[in-house]
C-alpha cells in the first residue's frame, strides 16, 4: 500500500476511529486501526466487536492495499502531524510514515485478520432532526448503569409508535425519560443501544438543523454522517417498564427556581463529594427548601425560595443524582413531586413535560 494525504484529514479520521479500538482484549488485532487505500480514498476502520467506526478520507493512491497498525501509538503519533503531508507506504512486516524531511517506522498486523464488517444493515429506519436526536442523548445516557450485572440497564431505550418517540434509561437509582417526535419511520420500532454508542454518535453528528437517519437489522444499528459510518450492538433482553416504577401521585410539590436551587445543592455537594451516597439533605416545608449536608469538613445549611403543596418532608438524596437531574431540565422554573421520605421523588419542568427523572431517596437512620 502506497499512499498520500493531508495530515489534519488523517489526523481528524484517526482520532475519530480510534475510540473504536479495544482497550482490554486477548485479540490484538482489535487494538488496531485497519488502513484500506481504495481508488481515491483512504478508509480508517476500528472496531472491538461490540461497536465499529470507519471515516473515510481523500487521498492519493499510489498502490491499493490494507495495513493494520496499534490504534492508540498510530493515534498519538498521527495527531503530532497535521500540519504536514503524508505518505503511507507498507511492506509485509512495517509501514513508513514519510512527513517532510522524516520517516518513521510502524509494526503492523496482517489486515486479513481483521474482522469483516457489516454494513448492510437497512431493514428498518427512523429519521429524526439531529438537534433533537442529540437532545434525547444529553437527556438520558448519563443515567445508564455503568457495570454489568444488569448489561441492558447500560443502554437508551428507544420506543417509536407513530410519529412518538420515547427515550428512557435507569440505572437501579434513577431514571430518566424523555418524549418527542420523529420525521418518519418504516413502522413501530424498539430497541436499547449502548450509552457509549449513543455518546459516540453524539459526537459525530453535526451540530444545526439537519436530520439523521439511523438504520436497524438483525440486532445492529448504524448511523452515517459527514464521511463517517458508526455500526454497532444493541442490547438484547426486556427492558425495564417505567410506568411501574414512576408513581402516578404525590403528596408534595416543589415549585422552585432552578438556578437558586442548583447553585445551592452544589454548594452542599462540596463538603460531602468524598463521602460514598454524597448525601444532602431536604427539608421542605413553608415557602421555602432548607437544604443541608454534613461531613467531617464542615457542614452547609441554605433556605432556598419556593412554592409549595401538600405535606412538610424531610428526605435525603445523592447529591450528584439531583444536580444532574436539574442540569438535564430546560425551563427556569422546575417542581419537584414527592411522596415519603423512602419512596421515590420526580423532577420536571414546570410547563414542557416533555421529560422526568426520577430518583431514589438515600434511607439514613432518621427514616430506616
Amino acid at each position: 500500500m502506497k499512499a498520500v494525504c493531508e495530515g489534519i484529514d488523517l489526523s481528524d479520521a484517526v482520532l475519530k476511529v480510534v475510540k473504536a479500538c479495544a482497550t482490554k482484549t486477548v485479540a490484538p488485532i482489535l487494538e488496531c486501526i485497519k488502513i484500506s487505500a481504495r481508488n481515491d480514498k483512504i478508509i480508517l476502520t476500528a472496531t472491538d466487536g461490540e461497536i465499529t467506526i470507519q471515516k473515510t478520507i481523500k487521498g492519493e493512491i499510489y498502490e491499493e492495499g490494507d495495513v493494520c497498525v496499534t490504534g492508540r501509538v498510530f493515534s498519538d503519533f498521527i495527531k503530532k502531524l497535521e500540519g504536514v503531508q503524508i505518505t503511507l507506504y507498507s511492506d509485509a512486516k512495517k509501514m513508513n510514515i514519510i512527513y517532510a524531511d522524516s520517516q518513521t517506522d510502524m509494526q503492523i498486523l496482517s489486515a486479513e485478520s481483521f474482522p469483516d464488517i457489516d454494513l448492510q444493515i437497512n431493514e428498518n429506519s427512523f429519521k429524526l432532526k439531529t438537534a433533537d436526536l442529540k437532545k434525547f442523548i444529553s437527556s438520558t445516557s448519563f443515567c445508564c448503569a455503568s457495570d454489568d450485572s444488569r448489561p441492558i440497564l447500560k443502554g437508551c431505550q428507544f420506543v417509536i409508535k407513530g410519529k412518538e418517540i420515547c427515550v428512557t434509561s435507569l440505572d437501579g437509582f434513577r431514571l430518566a425519560t424523555i418524549k418527542g417526535e420523529v420525521i418518519s419511520s418504516t413502522g413501530d420500532l424498539e430497541i436499547v443501544c449502548p450509552a457509549r454508542t449513543l455518546n459516540e454518535i453524539d459526537k459525530m453528528i453535526p451540530d444545526g438543523d439537519g436530520e439523521i437517519e439511523i438504520f436497524v437489522q438483525r440486532g445492529m444499528i448504524l448511523v452515517s454522517a459527514e464521511n463517517t459510518v458508526l455500526t454497532s450492538r444493541l442490547y438484547n433482553g426486556d427492558f425495564i417498564k417505567k410506568d411501574n416504577i414512576i408513581p402516578k401521585d404525590f403528596t408534595t410539590a416543589v415549585k422552585v427556581d432552578k438556578a437558586s436551587l442548583k447553585a445551592s445543592i452544589e454548594r452542599a455537594a462540596i463538603l460531602v463529594r468524598n463521602d460514598k451516597n454524597s448525601l444532602i439533605i431536604f427539608e421542605v416545608g413553608g415557602d421555602k427548601i432548607e437544604i443541608s449536608s454534613n461531613s467531617e469538613l464542615g457542614n452547609v445549611q441554605e433556605p432556598v425560595k419556593a412554592e409549595i403543596e401538600g405535606k412538610d418532608i424531610r428526605i435525603a438524596m445523592n447529591s450528584k443524582f439531583i444536580i444532574e437531574a436539574v442540569n438535564a431540565l430546560s425551563e427556569e422554573k422546575i417542581v419537584i413531586h414527592f411522596n415519603s421520605q423512602i419512596m421515590p421523588f420526580v423532577c420536571e419542568n414546570e410547563q414542557n413535560k416533555d421529560r422526568l427523572y426520577l430518583i431514589l431517596p438515600v434511607r439514613t437512620a432518621n427514616n430506616a
